[in-house]
Parts: structure tokens; sequence; C-alpha cells
């Protein structure tokens, strides 16, 4: 029974992870920590890194402690919630920093109904440069309106 639990909540991290990410893109990185996101959507830097990066080192802390907790504690829910916040995680840099930034060059060819949707979506929220006035804060569940012709 408490491995069909740790798959429940596995899934139910995964899915919450999206609502995190929604909302510390809309309203922390597009907010008050607007100064570590900003680089991403200028572009006004040398490097391969960027300071919005801080933000995975920050959610794959998250994670690292789910584990510790579960390895040294009786908190077994800490395996399966440090795996959701992982899988999230990379979810989310082969979507966005593969495949609609091209960090690294894969996935150029992909287009199909999602892929054309999400990158849609990303489009419309690197349409304003500045914090103010951007769309679409999510990644991997974007709007329908994306998805159509």
């Amino acid at each position: 029974m408490q491995t069909l639990y740790g798959i429940l909540i596995f899934l139910a991290t995964y899915i919450a992870m999206e609502f995190m990410a929604w909302f510390t893109h809309k309203y922390i990185m597009h907010g008050f920590l607007w100064s570590l996101h900003k680089d991403h959507h200028h572009k006004d830097h040398d490097s391969w890194f960027e300071r919005n990066d801080a933000f995975f080192i920050f959610y794959a802390i998250v994670s690292i402690v789910c584990f510790i907790l579960w390895e040294t504690t009786s908190f077994w829910q800490g395996l399966p919630i440090g795996l959701g916040i992982f899988a999230y995680g990379l979810s989310y840099f082969i979507v966005h920093d593969i495949f609609i930034h091209q960090r690294f060059k894969l996935f150029r060819n992909a287009n199909n109904w999602y892929a054309k949707g999400v990158r849609r979506a990303h489009k419309m929220h690197h349409k304003h440069l500045g914090k103010e006035d951007s769309e679409c804060f999510g990644m991997l569940f974007v709007p329908f309106k994306y998805f159509k012709k």
C-alpha cells in the first residue's frame, strides 16, 4: 500500500510543481527577484549561464533536502516528493532550456501539436522585455488557445 501512496505522492508533487513554477515565475521572478530573471529575457550577457539559473538551484536544494529527510528520518514521503520535484525539474529543463531556448542543440525538428503550442506560449511570454505585461507563466501545461492554429 505504501508503494501506491508513494506513486500518488510523486504524481501529485509533479503536478503541483507546475503550479509552483507558474507562481514562482509570475510573482517572484517577475516580482522582487526580477534582477535574477531579467537576463533570461534580455540576453545581455555573454555567458552560457544566466542568473536565472539560480531558480533551478533552489528547487534542486529542496529536492535534495527531501531525499536527506527520507534517508535520515522516518519521513518516507520525502522520497516520492523529492523524486517528483526532480522529475519536474528535469522536464522543465528539457522543455524550456533545451527544446525552447536551444541551450543544447536538440529537438530542433519537433513540430507536433504540443511542441508548437508550448513554443507559441513561450514566445508570447518573451514578447515583453520588462517584468510587467507578460503572459503565460506556466511551462508544461499552457492555455489551450496556444494550441489552436
